[in-house]
Protein backbone atom coordinates (compact mmCIF):
# COMPACT_ATOMS: atom_id res chain seq x y z
CA UNK A 1 0.00 0.00 0.00
CA UNK A 2 1.26 3.81 -1.15
CA UNK A 3 1.69 5.93 1.80
CA UNK A 4 1.65 9.58 1.71
CA UNK A 5 4.16 12.22 2.68
CA UNK A 6 3.31 14.57 5.45
CA UNK A 7 2.27 17.65 3.53
CA UNK A 8 4.66 20.43 2.92
CA UNK A 9 2.29 23.06 1.44
CA UNK A 10 -0.19 24.79 3.95
CA UNK A 11 -3.76 25.37 2.53
CA UNK A 12 -6.40 28.10 3.91
CA UNK A 13 -9.28 27.20 4.99
CA UNK A 14 -12.58 28.70 3.92
CA UNK A 15 -15.28 27.30 5.38
CA UNK A 16 -18.99 27.01 2.88
CA UNK A 17 -20.97 29.78 4.71
CA UNK A 18 -23.97 27.97 3.82
CA UNK A 19 -23.05 24.11 3.48
CA UNK A 20 -25.87 21.93 2.06
CA UNK A 21 -28.27 20.95 4.45
CA UNK A 22 -27.34 17.20 5.58
CA UNK A 23 -31.30 15.83 4.30
CA UNK A 24 -30.85 17.42 1.08
CA UNK A 25 -27.30 15.74 0.29
CA UNK A 26 -28.66 12.47 1.55
CA UNK A 27 -30.89 12.77 -0.74
CA UNK A 28 -28.26 13.50 -3.48
CA UNK A 29 -25.79 10.43 -2.23
CA UNK A 30 -29.16 7.78 -2.64
CA UNK A 31 -29.00 8.19 -6.47
CA UNK A 32 -26.33 10.85 -6.66
CA UNK A 33 -26.08 10.05 -11.15
CA UNK A 34 -22.85 11.19 -12.32
CA UNK A 35 -21.17 14.19 -13.17
CA UNK A 36 -24.09 16.41 -11.92
CA UNK A 37 -24.13 17.41 -8.08
CA UNK A 38 -20.89 18.82 -6.89
CA UNK A 39 -19.65 18.77 -3.59
CA UNK A 40 -19.39 21.99 -1.03
CA UNK A 41 -15.93 22.55 -1.78
CA UNK A 42 -13.01 22.83 -3.80
CA UNK A 43 -9.24 23.02 -3.98
CA UNK A 44 -7.56 26.54 -5.66
CA UNK A 45 -3.80 26.65 -6.32
CA UNK A 46 -2.70 29.96 -8.47
CA UNK A 47 0.73 30.03 -10.03
CA UNK A 48 2.99 32.82 -11.76
CA UNK A 49 5.97 33.35 -13.61
CA UNK A 50 6.89 35.57 -10.67
CA UNK A 51 5.82 33.11 -7.90
CA UNK A 52 5.08 29.78 -8.72
CA UNK A 53 2.59 27.99 -7.03
CA UNK A 54 1.18 29.83 -4.18
CA UNK A 55 -2.32 31.15 -2.55
CA UNK A 56 -3.49 27.04 -1.78
CA UNK A 57 -7.14 26.62 -0.64
CA UNK A 58 -9.87 25.06 0.28
CA UNK A 59 -12.49 27.09 -0.78
CA UNK A 60 -16.76 27.03 -0.57
CA UNK A 61 -17.84 25.55 -4.18
CA UNK A 62 -18.67 27.96 -6.43
CA UNK A 63 -18.65 30.15 -9.97
CA UNK A 64 -14.71 31.52 -10.54
CA UNK A 65 -14.00 34.55 -12.13
CA UNK A 66 -11.84 35.26 -15.52
CA UNK A 67 -10.88 38.15 -17.41
CA UNK A 68 -12.87 38.10 -21.00
CA UNK A 69 -9.51 37.79 -22.49
CA UNK A 70 -8.47 34.87 -20.48
CA UNK A 71 -6.21 32.81 -22.15
CA UNK A 72 -8.50 29.65 -21.55
CA UNK A 73 -11.67 30.96 -23.42
CA UNK A 74 -9.42 31.96 -26.74
CA UNK A 75 -6.65 29.24 -26.78
CA UNK A 76 -7.56 26.53 -25.16
CA UNK A 77 -5.06 25.82 -22.89
CA UNK A 78 -6.72 23.09 -20.38
CA UNK A 79 -6.30 20.06 -18.94
CA UNK A 80 -7.67 17.84 -16.37
CA UNK A 81 -7.80 14.35 -14.78
CA UNK A 82 -10.44 11.89 -13.65
CA UNK A 83 -9.96 9.37 -10.65
CA UNK A 84 -11.98 8.38 -7.37
CA UNK A 85 -11.69 8.43 -3.76
CA UNK A 86 -13.20 5.23 -2.08
CA UNK A 87 -14.41 3.96 1.29
CA UNK A 88 -12.67 1.27 2.50
CA UNK A 89 -14.72 -1.71 4.69
CA UNK A 90 -12.99 -0.28 7.87
CA UNK A 91 -14.53 3.31 7.15
CA UNK A 92 -11.48 5.19 5.67
CA UNK A 93 -11.18 6.76 2.67
CA UNK A 94 -8.31 5.86 0.03
CA UNK A 95 -7.20 7.06 -3.83
CA UNK A 96 -6.32 4.17 -6.08
CA UNK A 97 -2.88 5.16 -8.16
CA UNK A 98 -2.89 9.30 -7.46
CA UNK A 99 1.28 9.20 -8.24
CA UNK A 100 -0.31 7.60 -12.29
CA UNK A 101 -2.84 10.65 -12.48
CA UNK A 102 -0.02 13.38 -10.96
CA UNK A 103 2.34 11.79 -13.96
CA UNK A 104 0.16 11.86 -16.01
CA UNK A 105 -1.14 15.61 -15.45
CA UNK A 106 2.25 16.53 -16.04
CA UNK A 107 2.52 15.04 -19.31
CA UNK A 108 -0.58 17.02 -20.60
CA UNK A 109 1.19 20.33 -18.96
CA UNK A 110 3.97 19.92 -21.20
CA UNK A 111 2.00 18.69 -24.15
CA UNK A 112 0.42 22.33 -23.61
CA UNK A 113 2.74 24.20 -22.11
CA UNK A 114 1.71 24.54 -19.02
CA UNK A 115 3.53 24.93 -16.10
CA UNK A 116 3.86 21.63 -14.19
CA UNK A 117 2.36 20.79 -10.74
CA UNK A 118 4.73 18.55 -8.22
CA UNK A 119 2.89 15.15 -7.76
CA UNK A 120 3.28 16.07 -3.98
CA UNK A 121 1.05 18.78 -4.24
CA UNK A 122 -1.14 17.62 -6.50
CA UNK A 123 -1.74 14.54 -4.01
CA UNK A 124 -2.22 16.93 -1.30
CA UNK A 125 -4.75 18.86 -3.15
CA UNK A 126 -7.08 15.82 -3.57
CA UNK A 127 -6.31 15.05 0.37
CA UNK A 128 -7.20 18.52 1.30
CA UNK A 129 -10.80 18.24 -0.82
CA UNK A 130 -11.66 14.20 0.38
CA UNK A 131 -11.18 15.48 3.98
CA UNK A 132 -13.30 18.40 4.16
CA UNK A 133 -15.85 16.60 1.85
CA UNK A 134 -16.05 13.14 2.64
CA UNK A 135 -19.32 13.40 3.95
CA UNK A 136 -20.50 13.50 0.48
CA UNK A 137 -19.14 9.50 -0.18
CA UNK A 138 -22.33 8.11 -2.01
CA UNK A 139 -24.80 5.83 -0.16
CA UNK A 140 -25.50 3.57 -3.41
CA UNK A 141 -23.77 0.24 -3.98
CA UNK A 142 -20.29 0.75 -5.66
CA UNK A 143 -20.61 4.58 -5.21
CA UNK A 144 -17.26 6.47 -5.01
CA UNK A 145 -16.31 10.27 -4.89
CA UNK A 146 -15.32 11.30 -8.36
CA UNK A 147 -12.26 13.78 -8.10
CA UNK A 148 -11.78 16.64 -11.31
CA UNK A 149 -8.09 18.10 -11.26
CA UNK A 150 -7.61 20.43 -14.04
CA UNK A 151 -5.59 23.59 -14.61
CA UNK A 152 -6.80 26.51 -17.12
CA UNK A 153 -4.79 29.35 -18.53
CA UNK A 154 -5.98 32.86 -16.77
CA UNK A 155 -3.58 35.56 -18.52
CA UNK A 156 -5.95 38.18 -19.71
CA UNK A 157 -4.34 38.82 -23.32
CA UNK A 158 -5.07 37.37 -27.18
CA UNK A 159 -1.97 36.43 -28.72
CA UNK A 160 -1.00 33.11 -29.30
CA UNK A 161 1.36 31.60 -27.18
CA UNK A 162 1.55 30.66 -23.89
CA UNK A 163 -0.07 31.88 -20.71
CA UNK A 164 2.24 33.38 -17.83
CA UNK A 165 -0.27 32.59 -15.23
CA UNK A 166 -2.33 29.74 -14.38
CA UNK A 167 -5.27 28.02 -11.81
CA UNK A 168 -5.14 24.56 -10.36
CA UNK A 169 -8.88 23.85 -9.27
CA UNK A 170 -10.11 20.40 -8.15
CA UNK A 171 -13.92 19.56 -7.55
CA UNK A 172 -15.52 16.86 -6.25
CA UNK A 173 -18.66 14.83 -6.70
CA UNK A 174 -20.59 12.19 -5.87
CA UNK A 175 -20.79 9.52 -8.31
CA UNK A 176 -23.29 6.24 -9.10
CA UNK A 177 -23.49 4.26 -12.54
CA UNK A 178 -21.64 6.48 -15.70
CA UNK A 179 -23.66 4.83 -18.00
CA UNK A 180 -27.16 5.09 -17.89
CA UNK A 181 -28.61 2.40 -20.07
CA UNK A 182 -28.64 -0.12 -17.30
CA UNK A 183 -27.91 -2.80 -20.32
CA UNK A 184 -25.40 -5.63 -19.14
CA UNK A 185 -23.31 -4.46 -22.60
CA UNK A 186 -22.67 -1.15 -24.23
CA UNK A 187 -23.48 -0.93 -27.86
CA UNK A 188 -21.02 1.30 -29.91
CA UNK A 189 -20.96 3.07 -32.98
CA UNK A 190 -17.95 3.33 -35.45
CA UNK A 191 -17.96 7.00 -36.14
CA UNK A 192 -16.51 8.58 -39.58
CA UNK A 193 -14.60 11.42 -37.37
CA UNK A 194 -11.59 11.10 -36.29
CA UNK A 195 -10.52 11.83 -32.60
CA UNK A 196 -6.58 12.42 -32.45
CA UNK A 197 -3.86 12.53 -35.14
CA UNK A 198 0.06 11.63 -35.03
CA UNK A 199 1.62 14.12 -33.58
CA UNK A 200 -1.62 16.29 -31.87
CA UNK A 201 -3.06 16.38 -28.64
CA UNK A 202 -4.23 12.76 -28.42
CA UNK A 203 -2.02 11.55 -25.84
CA UNK A 204 -2.90 14.65 -23.30
CA UNK A 205 -6.17 14.81 -21.53
CA UNK A 206 -7.19 18.35 -22.68
CA UNK A 207 -10.41 19.61 -23.09
CA UNK A 208 -9.96 20.11 -27.07
CA UNK A 209 -9.96 16.39 -27.50
CA UNK A 210 -13.38 15.51 -25.97
CA UNK A 211 -15.06 18.28 -27.62
CA UNK A 212 -13.99 17.11 -30.98
CA UNK A 213 -15.99 13.98 -29.86
CA UNK A 214 -19.22 15.37 -29.35
CA UNK A 215 -21.28 15.37 -33.01
CA UNK A 216 -19.83 12.08 -33.64
CA UNK A 217 -20.93 11.00 -29.61
CA UNK A 218 -24.29 12.56 -30.24
CA UNK A 219 -24.38 10.73 -33.16
CA UNK A 220 -23.95 7.46 -31.79
CA UNK A 221 -26.57 8.66 -29.11
CA UNK A 222 -29.16 9.30 -31.89
CA UNK A 223 -28.64 5.89 -33.30
CA UNK A 224 -29.56 3.95 -30.27
CA UNK A 225 -26.06 3.47 -29.71
CA UNK A 226 -24.30 3.84 -25.76
CA UNK A 227 -20.43 4.86 -27.09
CA UNK A 228 -18.83 6.01 -29.86
CA UNK A 229 -15.87 4.51 -31.38
CA UNK A 230 -12.53 6.00 -32.90
CA UNK A 231 -10.35 4.69 -35.55
CA UNK A 232 -6.69 6.09 -36.93
CA UNK A 233 -6.24 9.06 -38.99
CA UNK A 234 -4.07 8.00 -41.57
CA UNK A 235 -5.98 5.00 -42.89
CA UNK A 236 -8.91 4.80 -41.25
CA UNK A 237 -8.54 0.84 -40.39
CA UNK A 238 -7.28 0.72 -36.85
CA UNK A 239 -9.21 0.48 -33.58
CA UNK A 240 -7.77 3.49 -31.59
CA UNK A 241 -10.05 4.08 -28.47
CA UNK A 242 -14.11 5.36 -27.39
CA UNK A 243 -15.19 8.58 -26.58
CA UNK A 244 -13.35 8.86 -23.13
CA UNK A 245 -12.08 4.60 -22.88
CA UNK A 246 -9.40 2.08 -23.96
CA UNK A 247 -10.49 -1.09 -26.09
CA UNK A 248 -9.03 -4.44 -24.64
CA UNK A 249 -10.26 -7.92 -26.89
CA UNK A 250 -10.37 -10.97 -25.15
CA UNK A 251 -9.66 -13.97 -27.31
CA UNK A 252 -10.72 -17.99 -27.84
CA UNK A 253 -7.08 -18.86 -26.11
CA UNK A 254 -7.43 -16.71 -23.34
CA UNK A 255 -4.57 -14.01 -24.12
CA UNK A 256 -6.26 -10.47 -24.64
CA UNK A 257 -5.06 -7.73 -26.73
CA UNK A 258 -5.53 -3.85 -26.27
CA UNK A 259 -4.05 -0.74 -28.59
CA UNK A 260 -0.51 0.41 -28.36
CA UNK A 261 0.32 4.03 -27.03
CA UNK A 262 1.65 5.83 -30.03
CA UNK A 263 0.67 9.21 -29.16
CA UNK A 264 -2.74 9.08 -30.05
CA UNK A 265 -4.05 6.86 -27.16
CA UNK A 266 -4.48 7.92 -24.04
CA UNK A 267 -2.47 6.44 -21.29
CA UNK A 268 -5.27 5.01 -19.37
CA UNK A 269 -4.44 4.22 -16.00
CA UNK A 270 -7.10 1.73 -15.38
CA UNK A 271 -6.04 0.00 -19.03
CA UNK A 272 -2.16 -0.12 -17.12
CA UNK A 273 -3.58 -1.82 -14.00
CA UNK A 274 -5.74 -4.53 -16.05
CA UNK A 275 -3.16 -5.50 -18.16
CA UNK A 276 -0.73 -6.00 -14.78
CA UNK A 277 -3.89 -7.99 -13.49
CA UNK A 278 -4.41 -9.77 -16.52
CA UNK A 279 -0.59 -10.50 -16.63
CA UNK A 280 -0.43 -11.48 -12.71
CA UNK A 281 -3.01 -14.16 -13.94
CA UNK A 282 -0.43 -15.77 -16.31
CA UNK A 283 -2.69 -14.09 -19.41
CA UNK A 284 -1.01 -13.23 -22.26
CA UNK A 285 -1.22 -9.38 -23.31
CA UNK A 286 -0.24 -8.07 -26.44
CA UNK A 287 -0.50 -4.56 -27.01
CA UNK A 288 -0.91 -4.28 -30.74
CA UNK A 289 -2.72 -2.61 -33.68
CA UNK A 290 -6.24 -4.29 -34.76
CA UNK A 291 -8.34 -3.27 -37.58
CA UNK A 292 -12.12 -2.85 -37.35
CA UNK A 293 -11.89 -5.64 -40.45
CA UNK A 294 -10.14 -8.13 -38.39
CA UNK A 295 -12.28 -7.56 -35.08
CA UNK A 296 -15.29 -8.15 -37.54
CA UNK A 297 -13.91 -11.20 -38.93
CA UNK A 298 -12.96 -12.95 -35.24
CA UNK A 299 -16.19 -12.15 -33.90
CA UNK A 300 -17.60 -13.64 -36.64
CA UNK A 301 -15.70 -17.51 -36.17
CA UNK A 302 -15.68 -16.89 -33.10
CA UNK A 303 -11.78 -16.43 -32.43
CA UNK A 304 -12.39 -13.42 -30.40
CA UNK A 305 -14.93 -14.08 -27.83
CA UNK A 306 -14.88 -10.89 -25.31
CA UNK A 307 -14.51 -6.79 -25.73
CA UNK A 308 -14.48 -4.40 -22.93
CA UNK A 309 -13.68 -0.71 -22.47
CA UNK A 310 -12.58 0.45 -19.23
CA UNK A 311 -11.70 3.66 -17.60
CA UNK A 312 -11.62 5.87 -14.54
CA UNK A 313 -15.82 6.65 -14.82
CA UNK A 314 -17.02 3.17 -15.87
CA UNK A 315 -14.24 1.34 -14.77
CA UNK A 316 -14.90 -2.16 -16.53
CA UNK A 317 -17.69 -2.19 -19.01
CA UNK A 318 -18.75 -5.02 -21.65
CA UNK A 319 -19.08 -4.20 -25.31
CA UNK A 320 -21.44 -6.64 -27.12
CA UNK A 321 -22.40 -4.84 -30.04
CA UNK A 322 -20.52 -2.74 -32.92
CA UNK A 323 -22.36 -0.97 -35.30
CA UNK A 324 -21.48 1.73 -38.62
CA UNK A 325 -21.71 2.57 -41.90
CA UNK A 326 -21.15 -1.10 -42.96
CA UNK A 327 -23.58 -3.24 -40.88
CA UNK A 328 -23.33 -4.26 -37.53
CA UNK A 329 -22.24 -7.67 -35.50
CA UNK A 330 -21.79 -9.08 -32.07
CA UNK A 331 -19.45 -10.04 -29.75
CA UNK A 332 -19.65 -13.54 -28.29
CA UNK A 333 -23.60 -13.60 -26.86
CA UNK A 334 -23.95 -9.83 -26.66
CA UNK A 335 -23.40 -10.08 -22.96
CA UNK A 336 -20.72 -9.69 -20.45
CA UNK A 337 -17.90 -12.05 -20.38
CA UNK A 338 -16.18 -14.39 -18.00
CA UNK A 339 -12.73 -12.71 -18.22
CA UNK A 340 -14.03 -8.98 -18.23
CA UNK A 341 -16.23 -9.82 -15.05
CA UNK A 342 -13.06 -11.66 -13.41
CA UNK A 343 -10.39 -8.47 -14.29
CA UNK A 344 -13.55 -6.29 -13.30
CA UNK A 345 -14.17 -7.64 -10.03
CA UNK A 346 -9.90 -8.28 -8.93
CA UNK A 347 -9.31 -4.36 -10.11
CA UNK A 348 -12.65 -3.18 -7.91
CA UNK A 349 -12.14 -5.20 -5.14
CA UNK A 350 -8.53 -3.52 -4.72
CA UNK A 351 -9.73 0.03 -5.33
CA UNK A 352 -12.24 -0.66 -2.47
CA UNK A 353 -9.77 -2.41 0.13
CA UNK A 354 -12.08 -5.81 -0.15
CA UNK A 355 -8.64 -7.93 -1.54
CA UNK A 356 -4.79 -7.50 -0.82
CA UNK A 357 -2.98 -4.96 -3.10
CA UNK A 358 0.00 -6.87 -4.45
CA UNK A 359 1.06 -3.61 -6.89
CA UNK A 360 1.07 -0.78 -3.55
CA UNK A 361 -1.11 0.63 -5.67
CA UNK A 362 -3.96 2.13 -3.17
CA UNK A 363 -3.03 4.81 -1.12
CA UNK A 364 -4.95 5.81 2.40
CA UNK A 365 -6.19 8.78 3.21
CA UNK A 366 -6.61 8.80 7.06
Amino acid sequence: MATLAEPATRFAQVPHPAPTPAEVRAEVLANPGFGTRFTDHMVSIDWSEEAGWHNAAVLPYGPIALDPAASVLHYAQEIFEGMKAYRHPDGSMALFRPQANARRFNQSARRLAMPELPEELFIQAIRELVEVDKDWFPSVEGGSLYLRPFMIATEAFLGVRAAKSYKFLVIASPAGNYFKSGAPAVSIWVSDYTRAAPGGTGAAKCGGNYAASLVPTAEAFAKGHDQVLFLDAAEHKWIEELGGMNLFFVFADGSLLTPPISGTILEGVTRDSLIALARDEGLTVREDKYSLDQWRADAASGQLVEAFACGTAAVVTPVGKVAGRDGEFTIGSGGPGQLTGKLKARLTAIQRGEAPDPHGWVMRLD
